[in-house]
């Protein structure tokens, strides 16, 4: 572990404020928020940055749940992150994603024609930084423009989120 969570007696309404983009203040509350947010809460600005733009891409995107959990899901395989696999499982659970598609994501098979088109654009964002012309007009028939963008920036977002679990050393909880 590089970063430590915040130690509970350096809380401060600041940081309480940080975490309440995310969830009510009762709950921004040390040892109520995880290992993860309250290693974030040592820099209580960028927190409320990153979680305000996180937060449109889990709750307000334009993307259906299931495909935002297919990028998320592809994109903790493409960058190693275990730490994101395991906490995103149960919400693609939730999205109606099955334990054979779980397993099709992480291979990068699915046989479901529009999860792997996605399973593709976000290999693609990742080995090339851009999704390439024959995979967006593919894309382009399933997805609007608003779906594309979110798509894309959910895809960055959640490198960026693994980039920062696996260089701070962010433990499981």
């Amino acid at each position: 572990m590089r970063l430590s969570p915040l130690p509970d007696d350096e809380w401060n309404d600041e940081v309480v404020r940080a975490l309440s983009v995310m969830m009510p203040p009762e709950r921004a509350q040390p040892g109520q928020v995880g290992n993860m947010l309250a290693t974030f809460a040592r820099h209580p600005r960028l927190t409320k940055a990153y979680l305000t733009f996180s937060m449109h891409l889990l709750v307000t995107t334009t993307l259906p749940r299931r495909l935002t959990e297919v990028v998320v899901l592809r994109t903790a395989v493409c960058r190693g992150s275990h730490y994101l696999w395991d906490h995103h499982v149960p919400l693609a659970a939730r999205a109606g994603l099955s334990d054979d598609d779980l397993t099709a994501i992480r291979r990068g098979d699915p046989t479901d024609p529009v999860d792997a088109v996605v399973v593709n654009a976000v290999d693609e964002l990742h080995g090339q930084t851009m999704i390439s012309d024959s995979t967006w007009s593919t894309l382009s028939a399933h997805l609007d423009e608003q779906q594309l963008m979110d798509l894309v920036f959910t895809a960055g977002g959640y490198a960026a989120l693994a980039m920062a679990i696996e260089s701070f050393g962010i433990e499981d909880d």
